[in-house]
């Protein structure tokens, strides 16, 4: 079908059109979601409009998570789902974007307007006439909701992208099946946006360089909100210019080059690289940029760091030691100490990779002792990586990642299922990076229809799938009881369902490193015609070191 989106006289733009017109300029070439009866309006527009693509989901969660995986790539995404049972269905993704700050604009097609107005029983509603009570619920989940009329929109839609942008969190949009066709009411939009406030940023660059001055140990700690908010350029300048070693937490990994000369590792508390944690705990300055001070993040909040010592760097606040400054963008603050801290330091301390080590048999069988190291040698520049929750999260980061590559992950809300439809999803938003999942038996069964969207939109990511009938992690997790079996899983053969699906693709069953070895290589060449699915089957509760080290913790926790 030919597409078209001429620019129409303001006086008769669509609410719909006009929704498009500004999700294209943000960069968005694609909405991912669910059809609906109550979104058909919406989805009969997109199917015209020229330069956005819709991408059918299998059920709204999955599209939840392909829509978060998406705007890690591209910055910013899209996701469409019809009234009540759509919506609610995405409820789970949108409250883990709203927790990793990733912004994606939910649109949420509803029922007529004189229909709500009138307080009819509509299906895919509670009965009850009450057409606000799912909107109250996403302003929970959500950094903005609005309804949208013909007569708000151009002010509701442009305020909620840029809250998105701001916040880098989902925002949510109804619109009712029949406004989406109706002339939207032209007026002038002026939002204000935030701005530093200058005598905050003099007295917090004025204490920051006092502390660094005194500093004989510094170093650089990149979060999360690093890769959110685009820094990645002025963090590494930074570190540059004052010579910084520099090491990310679970949720900042990729935030920085890794192949960089002064990036150290992964700091995880106790749970982590010794070496790391021995250089970051002895720092007595630490410039922590944009993290996030979780549990996941901390290593069960095992890490030893003197508040005193640290410079925290927020998105529109700073910390230092006990003095907070607030209304400070981190942009303006990084430009900030760009400009002003001229002190540099030496000597950078090094760590080694925990999976340098690869004297392993090809002959044995296969394992997380040599997979892991086997994923470090065939990953490339550019590379996108996904993992799912679960011993994976885990193992992955603390590979070294190349240069230009991205890590996806989902640890700080810790969805199990999120990997294969965020695989998806991250195919879509770039389709000629190489994309590779790493995902367990039990986290896919729960999402595996998205490897049938993979094959049908001609995906060709590298799917590694631990097939061990349980979930790993969880009996990790539970260090009470050790014999249960609540978390065994059904025994699926994952190359037959491929089939089943229809794609052309490529696929393995390794039992031994040096099949695994193989498999690889094969993998390399296929994926540039076919997906590639390559089956681990690793013997049970077989976990990398991070996993029995945190297992230890949790178990010392309970004493």
């Amino acid at each position: 079908m030919v597409k078209s989106n001429e620019n129409l006289p303001n006086v008769n733009q669509t609410v719909g059109y006009y929704l498009y017109d500004c999700l294209i300029k943000e960069g968005i070439t694609e909405v991912l979601g669910v059809p609906g009866d109550y979104n058909f309006s919406l989805l009969d527009i997109l199917e015209k409009y020229k330069g956005i693509n819709f991408i059918n989901c299998h059920n709204e969660l999955n599209a939840g998570y392909a829509a978060d995986a998406y705007a890690r790539v591209k910055g910013i995404s899209a996701l469409i789902t019809t009234f009540g049972v759509g919506e609610l269905s995405a409820c789970n993704a949108i409250a883990g974007s709203y927790c990793e700050n990733v912004p994606i604009i939910h649109i949420v097609g509803a029922p007529k307007t004189k229909d709500q107005m009138a307080h009819k029983q509509m299906h895919h509603s509670l009965l009850n006439g009450d057409f606000h009570v799912f909107k109250k619920v996403y302003e929970n989940l959500t950094a903005y909701t609005a309804t949208i009329t013909p007569e708000n929109a151009t002010f509701e839609i442009n305020t909620a992208i840029q809250k998105a942008k701001e916040t880098k969190k989902p925002v949510y949009l109804l619109i009712a099946t029949d406004a989406a066709n109706q002339p939207i009411v032209n007026r002038e939009v002026k939002l204000e946006k935030k701005q530093t406030n200058q005598g905050s940023l003099q007295a917090a660059v004025q204490n920051i360089d006092t502390l660094i001055n005194k500093a004989q140990r510094p170093i650089l700690i990149s979060g999360v909100n690093v890769s959110r908010y685009n820094l990645q350029h002025q963090v590494q300048q930074l570190a540059d210019k004052m010579n910084l070693p520099v090491a990310t937490m679970m949720m900042g990994k990729g935030s920085f080059d890794e192949s960089h000369k002064n990036f150290i590792g992964l700091y995880a508390g106790e749970l982590g690289c010794k070496e790391v944690q021995n250089i970051v705990e002895s720092s007595d300055c630490i410039l922590a940029i944009g993290t996030t001070w979780s549990d996941y993040n901390t290593g069960s909040f095992t890490a030893k760091l003197n508040p005193l010592n640290i410079v925290e760097l927020q998105p529109d606040s700073v910390r230092v030691g006990m003095a907070v400054y607030e209304n400070i963008l981190i942009q303006d603050m990084l430009n900030a100490l760009l400009t002003r801290i001229n002190k540099s330091f030496t000597n950078i301390a090094a760590a080694d990779s925990p999976y340098n080590d690869t004297n392993i048999s090809l002959n044995e069988d296969v394992s997380s002792k040599y997979y892991y190291p086997r994923f470090q040698k065939m990953l490339k520049e550019n590379d996108i990586l996904i993992a799912d929750a679960g011993t994976f999260e885990f193992g992955i980061a603390q590979l070294k990642l190349p240069k230009g590559a991205t890590y996806i992950t989902q640890g700080g809300w810790g969805s199990i299922g999120y990997g294969t439809p965020a695989a998806f999803g991250a195919c879509i938003a770039d389709k000629n990076r190489r994309v590779i999942l790493f995902v367990g038996d039990g986290s896919n069964q729960m999402t595996v229809q998205e490897i049938s969207s993979m094959l049908h939109n001609n995906c060709k990511p590298i799917i590694f799938l631990v097939n061990n009938k349980e979930y790993t992690i969880e009996k990790y997790l539970n260090t009470a009881e050790k014999n249960t079996h609540y978390n065994d899983l059904p025994v699926w053969d994952y190359s037959k369902l491929i089939e089943a699906f229809g794609g052309n693709s490529f696929t393995a069953k390794v039992y031994t490193n040096r099949e695994l070895d193989e498999a690889i290589t094969q993998a390399e060449i296929q994926c540039n015609d076919k997906l590639c699915l390559i089956e681990i089957y690793a013997p049970q509760m077989d976990a990398p070191p991070m996993v029995h080290k945190m297992t230890k913790v949790l178990e010392q926790m309970q004493k």
